[in-house]
């Protein structure tokens, strides 16, 4: 029985060294991982900030009656180019019923004292010719006469305008909408039969049309308060247009908004800036644009890719690490200078010619791959 045992025993013992002899084996025979390394080069760089936002006009207006009612006809569509001048829709008048009544009633009492003041005239002049009264009795006649005339007229007046918007009709008539600019008609809200109301003090009205100068156009976006600073009006600035791809449209900085105004928990600014638009170009009103603005730049600076950086979790200082005389890398703090988000300056800690960790490593099985594909 003891011999059965240790026969066991020295089977197990042997089954055990041969897993840790293969362990070791497998653990050598793995191949070795290898980094790539980068050198520091120099380079230029420089610092933009991105304001969103979008193309409009410079000259944009809304057309809006100056009487309520009907839209009678509309003369012009969506994209047509207008003259300023040009006839652009017609309002026919509804009438308010009570206050056509009460022109009407006034004209009929304005008549009556028109009349009596007639009356009262020609009898004066009669007597005043005859000697039988004087001159002062006969002026006070003719004035009332000539007064209650010109209310008549006023009254008849009032009338009109109630009844159908305008006394003549011609060209001025409140019924007429008028393009007030030369330009593009960019929108027609309402369409023949809508209801319109007349603009004054207390409703703005309702836009018949809008028209816009497009030979003029701005860029109008928002800028963060962390680059705002940064930026002075007259600067010369690039506008990219999410329709137009690989062109890039000069503009000049005319606008820095003085107050700030907080979006998701971020204060923006309006800028403003004039774009050079080429005549060639189908631009069109409202395309989404991004404002590249120059901030800062240096040329032929010692910069490395920033994605080459480390940073220390408890100090968070940047590092890299760079591959030693004993072909063994060593971790050495940098002094950091601008920044463009792809490629950083180097103000010190290392020099052209080191060699620096490619962090994220590459074995060579990976390499295989990558030459196979």
């Amino acid at each position: 029985m003891n011999k059965t045992v240790k026969i066991i025993l020295v089977i197990v013992v042997i089954i055990l060294l041969a897993f840790v002899l293969k362990y070791f084996k497998d653990a050598n025979s793995k191949d070795i991982v290898d980094y790539k390394n980068e050198e520091p080069f120099y380079t230029s760089i420089n610092t933009k900030a991105v304001a969103t936002g979008k193309l409009i006009p410079d000259e944009e207006i809304e057309l809006k009656p100056q009487i309520t009612g009907i839209v009678d006809q509309i003369l012009v569509e969506e994209g047509d180019v207008v003259e300023k001048g040009d006839l652009i829709a017609v309002i026919r008048v509804v009438p308010n019923e009570q206050s056509l009544m009460s022109a009407k009633s006034r004209i009929a009492t304005t008549k009556l004292s028109f009349e009596n003041a007639k009356t009262l005239y020609d009898r004066n002049k009669a007597l005043f010719e005859k000697g039988v009264i004087s001159k002062q009795d006969f002026e006070n006649s003719e004035l009332s006469y000539f007064q209650s005339k010109e209310n008549l007229v006023q009254a008849q007046n009032d009338y009109q305008i109630i009844n159908k918007g305008s006394i003549s009709g011609g060209s001025s008539a409140n019924t007429n909408i008028i393009a007030q600019i030369s330009g593009t008609v960019l929108e027609i809200p309402v369409r023949e039969g809508d209801q319109v109301i007349q603009s004054n003090n207390f409703n703005a009205g309702t836009t018949i049309a809008t028209i816009a100068n497009m030979s003029f156009m701005i860029f109008e976006g928002k800028l963060d308060e962390a680059e705002v600073g940064k930026v002075e009006e007259g600067k010369d600035i690039k506008v990219i247009l999410g329709a137009i791809q690989n062109r890039e449209f000069p503009a000049t900085l005319t606008f820095v908004a003085p107050k700030g105004v907080e979006e998701n928990g971020a204060v923006q600014f309006t800028i403003k800036a004039d774009v050079k638009i080429d005549s060639l170009k189908n631009i069109r009103a409202g395309y989404s644009a991004n404002a590249e603005i120059d901030i800062e730049g240096k040329d032929s600076v010692l910069a490395i890719r920033e994605a080459l950086l480390q940073y220390n979790r408890i100090t968070e200082k940047p590092f890299v690490e760079v591959l030693n005389d004993n072909n063994k890398y060593k971790k050495k703090d940098v002094e950091l200078g601008l920044s463009d988000g792809i490629n950083v300056e180097i103000v010190g800690g290392i020099e052209k010619g080191d060699k620096i960790k490619v962090w994220n490593k590459a074995s060579k099985d990976n390499e295989d791959d990558k030459d196979e594909d």
